[in-house]
């Protein structure tokens, strides 16, 4: 059932999609997921005790959703539920709807915003990661054939490390094992030696390795000829002052992905048009955009805005129903000349980043965007401040802003500060503090993601 290398991968190189499900019309999807989800909810309702106390708490047995419409019915699934889940039956939880002994895999979450999750999978589960993810990839512009650098980090069990591995391993690609925790030197070691036609990481982190290649090494990363940049882990692929600025470095086209380790490891996937994200595995889950305040279900319309809800329907071990992703995204389109047929979408932020400043939400990547815009008299480098108690605050916005490198002549730091406070106001709406901060006073990025709120102002000498 697990395959090292997909046995048609080769073969797989000159098509379209690597998988005829990306481009099923409305009327076959809707059939392909209502037989699965059938088989889901029987699964789920003999099997998981969290789910049927939860559906039975809201009046549902195991026949009440027939059909993805029937959806709409079920209370939503929290992060925070799958956490209580967890410490009440460890170390895979009350939502564990398969054997121990079937177990094969587990992964963790970053644990960005909390404690890890731990999440189970069978040879099954194990297998639709694989599928799914491989789709993406695929739709990112990797190939059978192709060496991939991987700029991912590689430990404690993030879905960005191993799953990755044996998704472009199973793609027929040559994944080049190194990972963000490995080093900057060594990646970049690795790059100039393999000549790698392409690199898979978080997008700050391979902005750092192409000016690290130079500050390092005085080499240009160009040289090495990368044909695709496949980012995610962070909203960075998604800012387009960022997003230009990296292809700028490397001289190679961006394609962005997204995922969660709740799921599956990758399902949504940026193709070579650069217009957006598509879901590429709309037959293992189901997808609902809702307004994020009242919970009501919203229509994938282009413009649209939203958070994205998933429910599992091809899963084993750990499956999740109406699950709130906290990922809000907006839709860019629902039509694309590759051929796929899922709508298009943008993350632009997460409901565990967004702040409310007296009144107004704000997510940190707009304010990113907006400094990053300003170079090459700022370094591009942002972090808010919210030293306050959580999301909400009546004060102004706190910034803290890195210095460039080479600054203009005659450069008038009040000035600059003022003019970064005007365009905060002007775009976003909220009236904003900034702090100057000397070069290179803002760690550069790592195997970590970029954390873009700071809950504290740490020392720093020379702030202006």
């Amino acid at each position: 059932m697990i395959a090292y290398v997909h046995p048609e991968a080769a073969a797989a190189a000159a098509l379209p999609c690597w998988s005829p499900v990306e481009a099923l019309d409305a009327a076959a999807l809707h059939a392909l997921q209502t037989a699965r989800l059938q088989q889901q909810m029987a699964w789920l309702w003999a099997r998981s005790p969290f789910y049927r106390r939860k559906l039975g708490a809201a009046g549902l047995g195991p026949d009440s959703v027939c059909e993805p419409a029937d959806l709409a019915r079920v209370p939503f699934t929290t992060k925070q539920e799958l956490r209580d889940s967890l410490r009440a039956a460890p170390p895979f939880g009350e939502h564990l709807a398969a054997d121990a002994a079937d177990v094969i895999q587990m992964q963790a979450s970053s644990g960005t915003t909390g404690s890890p999750s731990y999440v189970a999978l069978t040879r099954q589960d194990a297998a639709m990661w694989q599928e799914s993810s491989a789709r993406s990839l695929f739709a990112c512009g990797i190939r059978p054939g192709d060496r991939v650098l991987h700029g991912f980090s590689m430990s404690k069990g993030f879905v960005g490390g191993l799953p990755i591995f044996q998704a472009l391993q199973y793609l027929g690609a040559l994944d080049i094992p190194i990972g963000a925790d490995g080093g900057v030197e060594r990646l970049l070691a690795a790059a100039f030696d393999l000549q790698p036609q392409a690199i898979v990481g978080t997008p700050n982190f391979l902005l750092h390795l192409a000016e690290a290649a130079q500050e390092l090494l005085g080499r240009d990363v160009r040289e090495i000829g990368v044909r695709r940049l496949v980012v995610g882990g962070e909203p960075g692929g998604g800012i387009p002052a960022l997003r230009q600025r990296i292809q700028e470095a490397w001289n190679a086209p961006l394609c962005e992905l997204m995922g969660g380790t709740d799921l599956a490891v990758i399902y949504w996937a940026e193709c070579q048009h650069q217009a957006g994200m598509h879901m590429t595995a709309p037959d293992f889950i189901v997808t609902e955009l809702i307004d994020p305040v009242s919970g009501e279900p919203k229509p994938f319309d282009e413009g649209a805005t939203g958070e994205l809800v998933y429910s599992a329907i091809h899963r084993q071990a750990s499956p999740v129903l109406r699950f709130r992703s906290g990922d809000h995204v907006v839709v860019t389109g629902t039509r694309c000349a590759c051929g796929r047929r899922q709508p298009m979408i943008r993350c632009f932020g997460r409901t565990d980043d967004m702040l409310i400043v007296r009144g107004v939400n704000l997510f940190p990547s707009a304010v990113q965007d907006l400094v990053e815009a300003m170079r090459p008299t700022l370094s591009g480098q942002v972090r808010v401040i919210a030293d306050f108690e959580g999301h909400s605050t009546q004060a102004n916005l706190k910034l803290l802003v890195e210095r460039a490198q080479n600054e203009p002549a005659g450069l008038s730091l009040p000035a600059l500060k003022q003019e970064i406070e005007q365009r905060v106001r002007g775009a976003l709406a909220v009236k904003a503090e900034v702090l100057l901060a000397p070069h290179g006073s803002i760690d550069k990025p790592g195997a970590a993601k970029v954390k873009l709120v700071w809950r504290e102002l740490p020392f720093i000498e020379g702030l202006q």
